[in-house]
């Protein structure tokens, strides 16, 4: 009877944070009314568009953590040199339902390339991506040179990553590994969350939707798992402009990675923002929108 006991006890202990997250809301508390939700062909995807209906197409794509909030000030900055911009959540995150799946590359084209089939079936496209947004960014730059005119990376991963111990070890455990994300790894993003900033908040409501702590797992298995020295070989080749921007303080992203985006493309534009950490698109995204500016206007017409 002991030991009967002892598996029920342990049955519930492997069971009980698979069964909290089942229990959390479908998406997070905080509201974006004004946007809009496409049902594509594996779920529902929010987005929203700011700007003149007739400005250049700017696409921007969050990264791993942070939904789509995250541009707001940089979506702004763009607005006023006339941009039409166009925000939207991963699978996962934000109001974007939870799809299961591993999250690799493909996952996160296909969500992409759904949602600009709907939105924007043709024309030129600027693509902006952040962190893990920026690897989703440069993959779909590279397979479509056709449609994207200019490819910005704003401290883009897919060179090296820094994760905390905890998150480093559920990634390479099997089973294992994902039992832990469920149980402490809201505790592990509090701990890097921005406390006491409006960014802050948003990354901490996501804890409490369902599906967000098995999709930031599994990204980290999949896209997050992956370099990308062929895509930037490929973009190179291509001669499509690009402008990546680090943060001088970023401890996301180690100092050595624009070194090794200049061996891949050396034809790609770096700059650094100094005092900059990793949150580029809201902490500076007045000197990131400048930086933009000043590239473009460096651009053939």
């Amino acid at each position: 009877m002991i030991w009967v006991a002892l598996l029920i006890v342990l049955m519930g202990i492997a069971a009980w944070p698979f069964a909290v997250d089942a229990r959390k809301p479908a998406h997070a508390a905080e509201l974006r009314p004004l946007g809009q939700v496409a049902q594509l062909s594996q779920a529902r995807t929010w987005y929203r568009w700011s700007g003149p209906t007739r400005g250049p197409v700017v696409v921007l794509i969050h990264g791993l953590t942070t939904p789509s909030p995250v541009f707001d000030d940089l979506g702004a900055e763009l607005v006023k040199t006339g941009a039409r911009t166009l925000v939207y959540d991963l699978y996962g995150r934000g109001l974007s339902d939870a799809v299961l799946g591993p999250q690799n590359a493909a996952f996160f084209l296909r969500q992409l390339d759904d949602l600009l089939r709907d939105q924007v079936p043709d024309g030129p496209l600027t693509l902006v991506g952040y962190s893990m947004g920026a690897q989703i960014a440069a993959i779909y730059a590279a397979q479509h040179p056709q449609r994207v005119t200019r490819l910005v990376l704003l401290a883009p991963a897919g060179m090296y990553l820094t994760l905390q111990p905890f998150w480093r070890r559920a990634r390479d455990l099997p089973v294992l590994g994902d039992w832990m994300a469920r149980a402490f790894g809201a505790r592990a993003l509090r701990q890097v969350a921005a406390s006491g900033t409006r960014m802050g908040q948003v990354q901490t409501d996501q804890l409490d939707r369902r599906g967000y702590l098995p999709a930031v797992l599994s990204s980290l298995r999949g896209l997050l798992g992956t370099t990308q020295e062929s895509v930037h070989r490929s973009l190179a080749t291509q001669g499509l402009p690009v402008l990546a921007i680090w943060g001088g303080q970023d401890g996301t992203i180690p100092q050595t990675a624009p070194g090794r985006l200049a061996q891949w493309n050396r034809n790609a534009t770096q700059e650094v923002i100094v005092e900059a950490d990793h949150g580029l698109p809201w902490r500076h995204a007045d000197r990131v929108a400048e930086l933009m500016r000043r590239h473009a206007a460096d651009l053939p017409v």
